[in-house]
C-alpha cells in the first residue's frame, strides 16, 4: 500500500490486517518504486497524486500479475478511468468509504486466488494429465475411467449414455485402446446420419449390382472392423427392421451382405451409444428389447459437463494448447472469462465449449481471451444454482433481485459504475447490496 500520507496506510492498513491480509506500508514513492522493482505482491494498492513517482507511474512498473488499485481524490475520477484503461484493477475515491474499499479489495484477493487455481490447473494439462485423451479429474470422472480399465479386459458389448457433446466416442476409443484389440481397427458410424435406404448397405455391405448405385461391390461396417471394435453411435435412431437384423448378427457372428447368398464369419467387439433411454423405446415398442439386453451387457452412463463443473477449466486449457497448434500461436484466459465459462449452462456440452473456445479465439487478435471474447456474454447464464427459473418461479423478491444483480455485474465484468447505471441506482446503493447479498 503506498501513500505519501502516512494517516491513510495505517488506518488502511490497521483494517486489512483485521481481514487477514499481509500488508505493506510505504510512504516514499521512491522507495515504493524499488519495493515493487525488486518484490513480487499479489496486490497494490497506491495514491495516484503523490510527489516525486506518481500512482500512474508505479502502475506501469507493476509485475503482469499483480492487481492495482488506484486511490483518488473526488476531483480525479478521470484519471482513475485512465488508469483503468492501462491495466488497473479498480480505484477507490477519498474520503474512503471503508465498506467499498473491503469490497474491492477482497474481490482482487477473490481474482488472486482464482488465478493461481487456473495456473495450477494450466500445469496438471501442460503434464498431460489424462485418460486416454480424456480429460478430467472430478469425482464422475474417475469413477468412469475405472470403470473403463475394468470393462476393456474382457470381451463384452457396451452401452454408453450421454448428451450430445459429451465425448460418447472418446470413451468407445479409451474402452477400445485398452483392450487386447488395441492393434486392429476401430470403426464408427453415426446411424442417424445415414438415410434409412442407406443403412443396412453401410453396416452389413452390399454386391455389384445389389441395388441401383451399386457399382461395385463394398464391405459393411462390421467386416471393416472385424477383429476390432465397431461403434454404433445413436443407436437408438435404428430402423425397427434393421434392428432384428443387427440382433441376428450379434447372435450368430455372422453378416450377408445385400445381394449376397454368402455369410462371412466376423469378430468384433460392439460399443454402442445413445442420447436417448432405450429402456423407454422399449416400453414403447420403439426398441427392441432383446436387442437392448444384447448391446447393454454394461452401461456407461458419461455426465454433462453442467454436472461436473470443475472439469472445464481443465478441458479449456487443454483445448486452448490445440488451438495454439491450429492457430500457430499460444493463447492465454482471463480469471473473469473462465468463471464465465464455468457458470455457463452448456447444453451442448464438451462440443459446444470448444466452439465457443474457436470463437473467442478468432475474436481475440491479442490472444488473451477476456469475457469481451467470449459470444455469450450478452445472454450470460448463470449456473444452476443461481438461476431463478429452477425453483418453478416460486421466489421472493429478494431472491429474484440478488440473481438479476449478479448477472448485471458479471455482464459489466464487475464495472459498479456501469451496473448501477443499468440498474438505475447510485454506487452506494449497488454497494449495499452488494454487502447485503454477500455478491
Amino acid at each position: 500500500m503506498v501513500d505519501d500520507e502516512s494517516n491513510s496506510t495505517q488506518i488502511l492498513g490497521k483494517v486489512l490486517r483485521k481481514k487477514g491480509y499481509e500488508v505493506f506500508e510505504e510512504n516514499n514513492s521512491i522507495q515504493a518504486k524499488e519495493l515493487i522493482i525488486r518484490n513480487f505482491y499479489d496486490i497494490i494498492i497506491s495514491d495516484l497524486q503523490m510527489p516525486n513517482v506518481s500512482g500512474m507511474d508505479l502502475l506501469e512498473i507493476k509485475p503482469e500479475r499483480s492487481i492495482f488499485i488506484m486511490i483518488t481524490g473526488y476531483g480525479s475520477v478521470v484519471s482513475a478511468v485512465e488508469s483503468m484503461k492501462k491495466g488497473a484493477f479498480d480505484y477507490v475515491n477519498k474520503p474512503f468509504n471503508l465498506d467499498e474499499f473491503i469490497i474491492k479489495v477482497e474481490k482482487a484477493a477473490d481474482k488472486v486466488v482464482m488465478q493461481s487455481e487456473l495456473n495450477k490447473l494450466k500445469e496438471i494439462v501442460e503434464n498431460e494429465n489424462s485418460f486416454c485423451g480424456i480429460i478430467g479429474k472430478s469425482e464422475k470422472m474417475l469413477e468412469i475411467f475405472n470403470l473403463l480399465r475394468n470393462v476393456s479386459k474382457v470381451n463384452i458389448n457396451s452401452l454408453i449414455y450421454g448428451e450430445s457433446g459429451t465425448g460418447k466416442e472418446l470413451i468407445a476409443k479409451a474402452i477400445h485402446n485398452l483392450s487386447d484389440r488395441s492393434s486392429k481397427p476401430f470403426v464408427a458410424v453415426n446411424c442417424s446420419a445415414i438415410p434409412e435406404n442407406l443403412l443396412e448397405s453401410e453396416l452389413f455391405g452390399h454386391t455389384k449390382g445389389a441395388f441401383t448405385g451399386a457399382i461395385e461391390s463394398q464391405k459393411g461396417v462390421f467386416e471393416q472392423a472385424n477383429e476390432g471394435t465397431l461403434f454404433l453411435d445413436e443407436i437408438g435412431e435404428m430402423p425397427f427392421n434393421l434392428q432384428a437384423k443387427l440382433l441376428r448378427v450379434l447372435e450368430n457372428f455372422e453378416v450377408k451382405p445385400l445381394g449376397s447368398d454368402k455369410v462371412k464369419k466376423i469378430d468384433i467387439r460392439l460399443i454402442s451409444a445413445t442420447n436417448q433411454n432405450l429402456e423407454v423405446l422399449t416400453s414403447e415398442k420403439k426398441f427392441r428389447d432383446d436387442l437392448y439386453y444384447r448391446i447393454a451387457t454394461v452401461t456407461i452412463n458419461l455426465p454433462p459437463l453442467r454436472a461436473r463443473r470443475g472439469d472445464i477449466p481443465l478441458i479449456a486449457y487443454n483445448y486452448l494448447k490445440k488451438l495454439a497448434v491450429k492457430f500457430g500461436s499460444d493463447y492465454e484466459i482471463t480469471a473473469e472469462a473462465m468463471q464465465a465459462i464455468m457458470n455457463f449452462k452448456w447444453k451442448g456440452n464438451v462440443r459446444e465449449l470448444e466452439n465457443v473456445l474457436d470463437m473467442a479465439a478468432i475474436k481475440s487478435p491479442c490472444k488473451i481471451i477476456d469475457v469481451s471474447s467470449l459470444p455469450f456474454q450478452s445472454e450470460f447464464e448463470l449456473n444452476t444454482g443461481d438461476n431463478i427459473m429452477n425453483k418453478s418461479n416460486l421466489c421472493t423478491l429478494m431472491e429474484v433481485e440478488k440473481s438479476y444483480i449478479k448477472r448485471i455485474l458479471a455482464a459489466t465484468e464487475g464495472n459498479k459504475q456501469k451496473a448501477a447505471e443499468i440498474l438505475q441506482i447510485d454506487r452506494k446503493t449497488l454497494y449495499k447490496k452488494i454487502k447485503d447479498y454477500n455478491l
